[in-house]
């Protein structure tokens, strides 16, 4: 009974020290104690063992000993000839060797390989995406793990399973940092993704760190829900101008409107008289106080990323004569080119705030927004 009780309070004694090992292969956490025991040591002096260290502490191997000092606060060995190492450290990893000779004569050997961990932070998702397009490549987001040791590895998953990225429907750019002064990895992984047409509308994704040390759980990211929009093909484009018929008096404003329902929305470009205008891409053509040099043949070109270019039928803009004189040639584009300016910076704040389904213009400046809602620059 009594020898029973003592041996409770040597587990306990000894459990105030941390991790009590006798293995050949050491996994220790950083930071905290470890205490490697002599095999065969008398526990009490007088003793005859010797530990020998080579870590990444030592160029060659480091001899301890009873009678010898500590080294530093790095080891040193206890009244029992276990080697306390009070804070372990990325630098300890390495060989630990002890040999005991008994009082009667027998000599035993200890030999220890010591590895350390540190188990890093929650992992998380940064920038995910909210939505996807079926059959169009698209980021899901960036996974974040920081503060680990040994590197470890990052996965991703969809609806609970593994994905293994094949660089065609599934991607994955993974980085890997070490910081400078704690040893420590930071881990990034970039999901690229291209969703099948007709699969799952709303898959759900989400990360996870595997440790790089044995019988460690991996560590999961909060799971994302996006959702998956179905490409609407891109069938007609049609040009409405208004006034109805493109004629109006000088100083009129006929507004074109390209109207090519899709998705993702097209990119819609102007031309007159064959040939392209020097506009940026807008639905919506608006020509203020037109002129004689507005006169002519337009038509718009939807270009659609799965479907290619696209144009229109044309229409015609005609002055209805009156007898004034109109503005002198060459003012007209300039005017144009300023207001469609004014006009794709108005319609990248609209597209901000949402889609809405396609409609034609009311006339004017408010009619023109209408439409580019629709219809994105």
């Amino acid at each position: 009974m009594a020898a029973g009780a003592a041996a409770g309070a040597w587990v306990l004694v000894l459990s105030l020290w941390g991790a009590v090992v006798g293995d050949q292969n050491i996994t220790a956490r950083i930071g905290k104690p470890l205490v490697l025991n002599c095999k065969g040591a008398p526990k009490k002096p007088p003793q005859q063992l010797e530990w020998k260290l080579n870590t990444g502490r030592t160029e060659a191997w480091k001899v301890l000993s009873p009678q010898g000092g500590p080294w530093d606060s790095v080891a040193r060995v206890l009244p029992n000839g276990s080697l306390l190492l009070p804070t372990v450290g990325i630098q300890d990893e390495g060989t630990f060797r002890c040999r005991a000779m008994s009082r009667n004569g027998k000599e035993t050997k200890s030999n220890y390989r010591v590895r350390v961990y540190q188990i890093p932070g929650k992992p998380e998702i940064v920038d995910p995406a909210s939505e996807l397009m079926a059959g169009v490549p698209d980021k899901v987001g960036t996974c974040v793990s920081k503060g680990g040791y040994p590197a470890g590895t990052l996965s991703w998953h969809l609806d609970g399973k593994t994905l293994i990225p094949d660089g065609k429907g599934v991607s994955v750019k993974e980085e890997t940092k070490r910081h400078p002064e704690t040893g420590l990895f930071t881990l990034r992984s970039e999901l690229m993704v291209t969703p099948a047409r007709g699969g799952a509308p709303h898959p759900t994704f989400s990360c996870s760190f595997s440790p790089g040390l044995p019988r460690r759980r991996a560590l999961h990211t909060a799971p994302i829900q996006l959702r998956v929009w179905e490409p609407v093909p891109l069938e007609e484009v049609l040009l409405v101008v208004e006034p109805e018929g493109g004629a109006v008096a000088p100083g009129g404003t006929v507004t074109l409107t390209c109207e090519a329902p899709a998705q993702p929305p097209p990119q819609i470009h102007w031309i007159k008289d064959g040939m392209p205008l020097p506009l940026p891409p807008s639905s919506v053509l608006l020509l203020p106080e037109v002129g004689p040099e507005d006169q002519g043949t337009y038509s718009c070109v939807a270009t659609h990323p799965s479907h290619g270019p696209q144009e229109s039928h044309a229409v015609s803009v005609s002055i209805i004569e009156t007898g004034e004189g109109g503005p002198t040639a060459g003012e007209g584009l300039d005017k144009v080119r300023e207001k469609q300016t004014d006009l794709s910076m108005t319609e990248g704040m609209v597209n901000k705030k949402g889609t809405e389904g396609p409609r034609k213009p009311g006339g004017g400046r408010g009619g023109a927004h209408g439409a580019e809602s629709a219809q994105g620059a």
